[in-house]
């Protein structure tokens, strides 16, 4: 009989490459996972790891059962969210890992909303970004992800995440007061190919999306200033360091002192889109399924 505590193991070792690493996700020694895997080898009467020096690889037989790993995963996980339907209350706590814009716009006001109609459901939120987010939800740390796609996004977790999209929003264009194209209605963005640019740093995917909406542009923007914080952006844009694209939810929250000119940009310009996640079979439990529809409430009332 195979252990399912002893998959769990394996799985973080799929996930994280390493026994430390694995070790650090499950709150374990490093001994205490290599003890756990070879018990696991030895349930099962196969080589699961291939040992080079310091460093694992599964083989593979090791990697057939890191697959099953997940679906016995996402099983463990639709049979806790059976059994709290059984409950007659809605009580417990949810934890949500966000970003810094969608838990101003979206996450805080579903607290506030779940609160009045669920005053014994305690959320817990945590800031996260990029691959983050992920990470803790796959690691157990969280139970749902508000997350940004770009091309990177979630990478090989898709099969053992289930995601829902959550809004949609465009970028305006951001420009220093007095701008040449402050009054216009409508910014091209092939009309900021000279300009010096102010975007979040390389790896948030805010900076992907502007750099690959100015290659759509046929031009690579001269990035002079970084920051993650659209405060910051602003503010330097306003003071003249530069241009920036800015997705319009992040704006709300701007203080007028700061704000430079926005405009739309004209045409297709860029959109984040912003997605929720869970473990694959934990869809179903009542408070997650509450959280999730108090988080597409306060989306649609974003986006309209």
């Amino acid at each position: 009989m195979i252990d399912p505590r002893r998959l769990r193991v394996l799985r973080a070792l799929a996930d994280h490459g390493t026994v430390t690493a694995a070790a650090h996700a499950l709150y374990l020694s490093p001994s205490a996972v290599s003890q756990q895997l070879t018990a696991l080898e030895t349930e099962t009467g196969h080589t699961l790891l291939e040992r080079r020096g310091r460093t694992v690889r599964l083989t593979a037989a090791g990697s057939v059962l890191a697959r099953h790993a997940t679906e016995v995963a996402a099983q463990l996980e639709r049979a806790e969210a059976d059994l709290a339907r059984c409950s007659t209350g809605l009580a417990g706590d949810v934890a949500i890992a966000a970003f810094a814009t969608s838990i101003t716009e979206v996450v805080a006001p579903a607290v506030a909303a779940l609160r009045e109609r669920a005053p014994q459901v305690r959320v817990r939120v945590k800031d996260a970004e990029g691959h983050t987010s992920a990470r803790l939800l796959m690691d157990g740390e969280v139970d749902i992800a508000v997350a940004v796609e770009h091309r990177d996004s979630l990478g090989t977790m898709d099969g053992q995440l289930l995601r829902t999209p959550l809004y949609a929003e465009p970028f305006d264009a951001v420009l220093p007061p007095g701008h040449r194209l402050a009054d216009e209605p409508e910014i091209g963005l092939a009309d900021l190919r000279e300009e010096p640019w102010i975007t979040p740093w390389p790896g948030n995917p805010v900076h992907e999306a502007v750099v690959r909406a100015c290659e759509e542009a046929h031009f690579q923007p001269r990035v002079e200033c970084l920051s993650d914080d659209f405060s910051a952006v602003c503010a330097l844009v306003a003071v003249g360091a530069g241009v920036a694209l800015v997705p319009r939810s992040a704006l709300h929250g701007i203080r007028p002192a700061l704000t430079p000119a926005v405009r739309p940009v004209r045409g297709p310009g860029p959109t984040r889109r912003v997605f929720t996640a869970v473990r694959r079979g934990s869809e179903g439990h009542p408070l997650l399924r509450l959280a999730l529809e108090g988080l597409r409430a306060q989306a649609a009332r974003l986006t309209t």
